[in-house]
């Protein structure tokens, strides 16, 4: 489950956005930066989620302090979340799923070019974006359309975020199970 403090820095916004909009995006900016420069100094390897992180956040700060200070909660939820699904797009179009820098951490190198664990983490991160694909409908329709109170929109993300929790933490022991019973 090392994915989840990928999320550290969405998880700190989301939590402090209630609290300022600007402190909000500090912190989940100082997040991803000390994710980043932890991990890098632990193995001198950048992961995807953490620099889209990074950039994502010191973005959306600098364009909230200088540019728009108006923003609405919604719209940079809005971006945040886009951000996100763009992450795990890209990661997928380049053939680098980014769910993947993670699970190689957890299983031995003799395992990372086989067939199921390259398959495992394409429809882990898929599954991922199907979640940020949701939490991004239903922030566009908190912003652009007012259909849909903050409280709703953050339920979604929220359910969205479950849903593939609950599948990340599951279906690779399902996959391995099913190899087992295949051999």
């Amino acid at each position: 489950m090392g994915v989840l403090l990928g999320f550290a820095p969405f998880i700190a916004f989301a939590l402090l956005t209630s609290v300022s909009l600007s402190l909000a995006l500090w912190a989940a900016f100082t997040a991803a930066f000390v994710i980043t420069i932890r991990d890098f100094v632990q193995s001198p390897s950048l992961r995807a989620l953490d620099i889209g992180s990074m950039a994502l956040f010191g973005l959306l700060m600098l364009y909230d302090g200088f540019i728009q200070p108006s923003l609405s909660i919604q719209a940079v939820r809005l971006v945040a979340d886009s951000g996100l699904l763009a992450i795990a797009i890209v990661s997928m179009a380049i053939r680098t799923p980014f769910t993947l820098q993670y699970a190689k951490e957890q299983v031995p190198e003799a395992v990372w070019r086989t067939r199921e664990f390259l398959r495992t983490n394409y429809v882990v991160t898929g599954v991922w974006a199907l979640a940020f694909a949701v939490m991004t409908i239903a922030d566009a329709t908190a912003t652009f359309h007012r259909m849909l109170p903050l409280s709703l929109d953050v339920a979604a993300g929220l359910a969205a975020m479950a849903g593939a929790i609950v599948f990340t933490a599951r279906y690779p022991a399902f996959v391995r199970d099913h190899a087992g019973e295949r051999a």
